[in-house]
């Protein structure tokens, strides 16, 4: 199968796509273009919202705006484009990598450094009220993380360990992590994901060029080849979430890629879970 074109786009890291239920639209973000992007399939109208710094996350926020995890923290974007600081802790030669909203509408925000040095990164809880919380530091590049439909498990990636790691979390501590799968060396490392309404997760493959989904269990059950080296993220969106789409990436690659940096979608490739605004 191959995959539709959603948005021609140029982008250098694009990343972390989230459907935003109420508006009826796809997030997405540029990294190091520094861009907040937003789609809408039904009628095809975009927005670029440029930041001030680089983004590496971008999620609705239930009160309308943007909750976005910048290189310097986590800020707040108004349904007007005001700007304020919710979290500001820049550290220096780190910035904000993936992030995602959990069921119960706190922002779990990870970072890394720009030389992608071993454990210069860390994932935190962010309250609504801005209080943060660390759930695993050291990590090195802080990626894709998602839940299971019941909503007991957290799914997270370490994107060097080539591993996705499930995370049990009591009074917003991390209590438990073990390894849920680990993809092979041939396959290109793990970056964002997501979790299908049965339960099953798909993890964009960096360099692998296709999308991955594993059972519940942990088996690899589909393998998706994607027309680009370095697909970032995915998730499901539309119509009873029932469509895929896949950021990519430009930045680094040997050779041009034509669809390098846009977003693509498969229509129809299954059911996806909502996810939650967060509540700041």
């Amino acid at each position: 199968m191959s995959p539709e074109t959603a948005v021609r786009e140029s982008a250098e890291l694009g990343e972390g796509p989230t459907w935003d239920e109420a508006g009826a639209r796809l997030l997405w973000v540029d990294i190091l273009g520094s861009r907040i992007h937003t789609y809408e399939p039904a009628g095809g109208r975009r927005t670029v919202l440029a930041t001030d710094q680089h983004v590496g996350a971008a999620k609705p926020r239930a009160g309308g705006g943007i909750v976005a995890n910048l290189r310097d923290g986590v800020g707040l974007y108004d349904t007007d484009g005001a700007f304020s600081w919710l979290r500001h802790h820049p550290v220096p030669g780190r910035r904000g990598n993936d992030a995602a909203v959990a069921p119960d509408g706190s922002l779990w925000a990870g970072t890394m450094r720009y030389d992608e040095a071993p454990g210069g990164g860390d994932l935190v809880r962010i309250a609504p009220d801005g209080r943060a919380t660390p759930l695993l530091d050291p990590v090195t590049i802080s990626n894709g993380i998602g839940w299971s439909p019941d909503a007991s498990l957290a799914y997270y990636v370490d994107t060097p360990t080539r591993r996705i790691d499930i995370l049990r979390v009591a009074d917003e501590q991390v209590v438990e992590r073990r390894e849920f799968v680990t993809v092979g060396q041939r396959d290109g490392y793990p970056d964002g994901l997501a979790v299908d309404a049965e339960g099953c997760v798909w993890v964009a493959l960096w360099d692998g060029g296709a999308l991955h989904r594993y059972s519940p269990h942990g088996a690899l059950d589909r393998i998706v080849p994607l027309p680009v080296a370095r697909p970032t993220a995915c998730a499901f969106g539309g119509p009873g979430l029932r469509d895929l789409y896949v950021t990519t990436a430009r930045s680094g690659l040997a050779q041009p890629e034509p669809l390098a940096g846009s977003l693509l979608v498969f229509p129809d490739m299954g059911e996806g879970l909502p996810a939650a605004p967060f509540t700041g």
